[in-house]
């Protein structure tokens, strides 16, 4: 089997450059192998299947990050179509989520997740319980015989999740089996992995992030996969250095927090080859301050739910890494085109938009949302760029967020950077707030650092030094901290929203 023969998530396990693939739990120490994986995987697949399971159905899965989740999603993409969800969610999250997805079954851990079996008991779908033995056995409880899976083919769909931007209802996103692959082989690709390399896992396993470009871009190479039951900035390099961990992948968040708690390189950073970030964009005044601090490259990577991840990242050493890039198309075809559909030349700025084998076919049941997200087979991603003369692509912001002020655009991302490139502030948002004459005026949220202390005056005066007036934000929250979605992203609309209409809920006591 070739690299270009891996089609669905059956090949991924049976590669040959997998066989020597490992997941940990550093909590427990249980580690399994390749081929226990496959079998469990397999196995709990023809449970599925006697349980009513067939192809296309989905089988919805509330777990915490550990082998239980991974096994679940994995047999489920075998037998039908895994639809992961936070398991945080509240009881009416789970009632949409379970009820928008038709859930055949729900897969959820013995202990715990109320709200998910509670709202799977309205809806009359049948809940299996999941346990794990000491030895990292996984199985589910009311296991039945009798039935097989098929083996899926590369067109079925393995895995269903949720987007939405600024507005609207969530949107569903099916992903075949071949999306899948074809995105984790690029990741592979990208870093070099290798058997040698040893992944730790700290992003959320409903998430697309999580799944591709930790767990089977890893397990597709051949590595090792540390996988702790949740991110953890105290045990952080403790995990690393126990388990040796040449890389990981996080969003800006868990960076930001990372880099806060050590002062300069630990002693257990030494086996790192490099850190990934992904999934929001990073401030290049952070990303050489990380480079500095833990001395290996940082590449920031572009990817999203649709393109079954990633979609372009800055290359490792010896190629050049551009900061404040997302670096070049890593597998699919990337273009920047204007609102009526024409190609733009470099440097021009307009909509990102992708081709290629990981990118998703249209979203379920939701022909007005496809009819907007494509032009000509390209998907509008939503977010607004261009290419320079390397073909490394720059993002400018989501094109819903730009700011515009008296018919001037304002890209929020720029007065981010600037803002941070103030010692004093440790975090920032910016944001477009309602104006009676401009249409909008900038505003920003920030989140001071413990050591530094400024006032709104002295951050605005830090942001017309450098900035044409029409940028500069009127003003300034001082917060004691930026909200986030589950996954670490920072939603401008919802910090503009918890500011604007709720005011001081949000806002720092000192202010």
């Amino acid at each position: 089997m070739t690299l270009k023969s891996v089609d669905t998530l059956l090949d991924v396990l049976q590669f040959a450059g997998s066989s020597q693939a490992s997941i940990v739990l550093p909590e427990t120490g249980v580690r399994i192998g390749r081929d226990s994986l496959l079998e469990q995987a397999v196995e709990m697949a023809d449970a599925l299947a006697s349980a009513g399971v067939e192809r296309g159905d989905a089988v919805a899965i509330a777990m915490t990050n550990g082998l239980p989740a991974i096994v679940c999603f994995l047999a489920a993409s075998f037998a039908g179509t895994a639809a992961p969800l936070n398991p945080a969610y509240p009881y009416e999250e789970f009632l949409f989520f379970l009820s928008d997805t038709s859930a055949k079954v729900l897969l959820c851990p013995t202990a715990g997740a109320e709200f998910a079996r509670k709202a799977a008991a309205e809806l009359k779908i049948p809940v299996l319980s999941i346990e794990i033995s000491a030895r990292g056995r996984v199985q589910i409880i009311e296991s039945r015989t009798g039935a097989r899976a098929e083996p899926p083919a590369a067109d079925d769909i393995a895995l269903i999740l949720h987007t939405s931007g600024s507005t609207g209802r969530p949107k569903r996103v099916p992903l075949r089996h071949a999306n899948l692959a074809v995105s984790a082989a690029n990741i592979a690709i990208s870093y070099s992995l290798a058997p040698h390399d040893i992944a730790l896992c700290v992003m959320p396993l409903f998430h697309i992030h999580g799944l591709i470009g930790s767990v089977l871009a890893t397990l597709l190479s051949g590595g090792t996969l540390i996988v702790p039951t949740k991110f953890n900035a105290l045990s952080f390099w403790r995990t690393v250095g126990e388990h040796k961990v040449t890389w990981y992948s996080g969003v800006p968040t868990m960076h930001q927090l990372v880099l806060t708690r050590a002062q300069q390189k630990p002693k257990e950073a030494g086996p790192l080859r490099f850190i990934r970030s992904a999934s929001a964009p990073f401030p290049s005044v952070l990303i050489s301050q990380i480079e500095e601090r833990f001395g290996v490259p940082f590449v920031e990577a572009y990817g999203m739910t649709e393109a079954a991840h990633q979609m372009a990242s800055n290359p490792l050493p010896p190629r050049h890494r551009k900061p404040g890039s997302v670096g070049i198309g890593s597998g699919p075809r990337i273009s920047i085109m204007d609102e009526k559909g024409k190609h733009l030349s470099t440097g021009q700025r307009g909509e990102v938009v992708i081709q290629g084998a990981n990118v998703f076919r249209g979203y379920a049941n939701n022909p007005e949302a496809n009819a907007r997200a494509f032009t000509d087979g390209w998907f509008r991603t939503g977010d607004e760029g261009f290419m320079d003369a390397d073909s490394y692509l720059h993002l400018t912001g989501r094109i819903k967020d730009i700011i515009i002020r008296g018919g001037e655009n304002v890209a929020p991302h720029e007065i981010d950077e600037v803002l941070l490139r103030n010692r004093a502030v440790a975090a920032a948002v910016t944001f477009g707030s309602p104006h009676p004459v401009l249409g909008e005026e900038v505003a920003a949220a920030v989140v001071l650092n413990e050591t530094h202390t400024a006032s709104e005056a002295e951050l605005i005066k830090h942001c017309r030094e450098v900035l044409a007036e029409y940028k500069v934000p009127k003003k300034i929250y001082l917060v004691e901290s930026i909200p986030t979605t589950a996954t670490g992203k920072v939603r401008r609309s919802a910090v503009a929203a918890a500011l604007l209409n709720s005011g001081p809920a949000m806002r720092d006591k000192k202010e």
